[in-house]
């Protein structure tokens, strides 16, 4: 499947998908400067580098020479930082949130990208946290309170949105949808030997479902971000782009390929991909971007 969706890069991908990942974090900057913290690691006995394209994405990425428990981490327990690969922290940037706004992250678990909108906010967010399965919807309760952070979660398929939702619009919408996960295999390997060909178009029918149910509760001039940790066209931009063909009132919203902040970041039909080792280090995401206009209604 990766040979025929990449056929320049695949080879590029399985090499990655077979090497150890970097232990990335995020690094909160209102609770500690990075300056401070790469010294804070120094004398815990760690080594750390930022990753010199993630300022440019909006966020504070630092790369771990070697993977530690998460105990080990000067400031784990206090909220400086929070174990996240470093293309998974464009997403508040893409969405663009700003104080006050109504959010929704549709697919929250386990909450790694909640409460990053949340730290990125430059003041508070009205933000709910969805997930259809309840006992991972504990673990963003159990991120948020690390964090110090607040946020309304609801235990729900965002397929039926009256099941969680009062009605009124959101400003915008985080999708990070369920996916093969063909981005991230060489920190779940077994991915390799469980997921198969016909599960690609199951996971795409779900997709296309999410999007549909969350777009529906979305403001005019409001922003959705599709997100998936895959690497084939077929759960990426060729969903996006059929909402696009179902809905007329969507339209796509171009993403920066060129400015830093995502470096090798591809742009496809609808939106950009970022390959699993590629310029930027980081494992492989899709981001797409869509907007509600008044076309159409």
């Amino acid at each position: 499947m990766l040979a025929g969706a990449w056929p320049e890069h695949y080879r590029g991908i399985l090499e990655a998908n077979n090497a150890h990942p970097p232990m990335v974090l995020r690094l909160n900057t209102r609770r500690r400067p990075p300056d401070d913290y790469l010294r804070d690691l120094t004398a815990a006995g760690l080594g750390g580098v930022l990753a010199d394209w993630s300022a440019h994405a909006g966020s504070v990425a630092v790369v771990l020479e070697r993977p530690v428990s998460v105990a080990a981490l000067p400031g784990f327990k206090e909220g400086w930082v929070s174990v996240q690969d470093a293309g998974a922290q464009l997403a508040p940037r893409l969405l663009n949130v700003e104080p006050g706004m109504r959010v929704l992250d549709a697919c929250a678990a386990p909450g790694s990208k909640t409460s990053h909108l949340l730290e990125a906010a430059a003041g508070p967010l009205d933000l709910t946290a969805v997930d259809v399965d309840g006992g991972r919807l504990g673990r963003v309760a159990e991120n948020l309170q690390r964090l110090g952070l607040t946020a309304r979660l609801a235990a729900a398929d965002v397929r039926d949105p009256a099941a969680f939702w009062d009605g009124r619009p959101y400003d915008r919408i985080l999708v990070d949808a369920p996916c093969s996960g063909t981005g991230v295999i060489r920190r779940h390997p077994d991915i390799k030997l469980l997921r198969r060909p016909e599960d690609v178009a199951a996971f795409s029918r779900t997709q296309l479902e999410i999007l549909e149910a969350a777009f529906g509760m979305l403001a005019p001039g409001g922003r959705l971000l599709y997100a998936t940790c895959s690497a084939l066209p077929a759960e990426n931009e060729a969903v996006a782009a059929r909402l696009l063909d179902g809905l007329p009132q969507a339209r796509a919203v171009s993403l920066p390929t060129g400015d830093g902040s995502a470096p090798g970041a591809i742009a496809t039909g609808v939106g950009m991909q970022l390959l699993c080792g590629g310029a930027a280090g980081s494992d492989g995401f899709y981001y797409a971007c869509l907007e509600k206009t008044t076309r159409g209604t």
